[in-house]
């Protein structure tokens, strides 16, 4: 016979269960990379990696970990027939949007509103080695912090990738964990020469909770982020926060087709 008390703690974690949202915006348009998420990676599509590392946080234990639901948003009919083909979840948005976190606001307000989410995380599509240690770790910190984003930062010490501006550099304070701005620029910059020990890469995810991501869509494209091309900068515009947690592992985003080869000696190296 089951104890009654356990049965009334086991309901009580159910009821006050966080739930966590994990969206993937997938475009098959890319000016330096079009159909970039069905470019094979080690026989597989790259938004099939993407989904699958991400929906591996499904099965993490519900009674420590929040519960977790992915799905992969896009406008494309080759990328949609792609996912249900290896039996993912894809939710259609074919507005004309300015950024990955636009689309994801809508697939959100228009499909899955009503299911009452603490977070909404925007996995950008061409991060297939985000998996579900990232997520739980991103969500944990998001939801035990006041910041209304939550992004990650990889520390980085090599002159090529702080002079590329397919690479994001953060301006991260390590004390407070907030970030005073991205860029694609090197920054900080070095006025002495050899003074900085190490930069910090963006990874492409952002936490929102859902008045912040209300609160982004609701605002206008910004100076800085046309700028920049970089949406995150319309958070810090608008007197938003940015929190980041530092992570050691290494991120490979595919900006352009020589990146895959990059992933795959990568994966291989993981496998051995």
């Amino acid at each position: 016979m089951l104890n009654s008390s356990l049965i009334l703690f086991s309901e009580a974690n159910i009821e006050h269960q966080k739930r966590v949202l994990v969206l993937i915006p997938s475009r098959f348009a890319s000016t330096r990379f079009p159909g970039k998420p069905l470019a094979k990676i080690l026989n597989k599509s790259m938004v099939e990696w993407v989904f699958q590392n991400c929906a591996k946080a499904e099965n993490l234990d519900q009674q420590t970990a929040p519960k977790f639901e992915t799905y992969i948003v896009t406008d494309s009919d080759e990328i949609e027939k792609e996912v249900k083909s290896f039996g993912g979840r894809v939710l259609r948005v074919d507005d004309d949007v300015v950024s990955g976190t636009e689309r994801v606001y809508l697939a959100w307000e228009r499909h899955l509103k009503d299911k009452n989410f603490d977070l909404i995380i925007n996995v950008q599509g061409d991060e297939p080695l985000m998996d579900e240690k990232d997520l739980l770790e991103i969500a944990n910190y998001h939801l035990n912090s006041d910041f209304d984003l939550v992004t990650l930062v990889h520390p980085r010490k090599d002159r090529e990738g702080l002079n590329d501006p397919n690479k994001v550099k953060a301006l991260w304070v390590e004390k407070t964990g907030q970030c005073l701005y991205f860029s694609r620029s090197p920054i900080p910059y070095e006025r002495e020469n050899s003074s900085l020990k190490e930069w910090f890469l963006h990874v492409g995810v952002y936490s929102f909770r859902p008045d912040s991501l209300t609160k982004f869509f609701n605002s206008e494209a910004s100076p800085y982020e046309k700028i920049e091309c970089l949406e995150q900068l319309r958070a810090l515009e608008n007197q938003m926060t940015i929190g980041a947690v530092k992570t050691k592992k290494q991120f490979i985003g595919v900006d352009a087709p020589e990146d895959i080869g990059k992933l795959e000696d990568l994966f291989r190296r993981n496998h051995e």
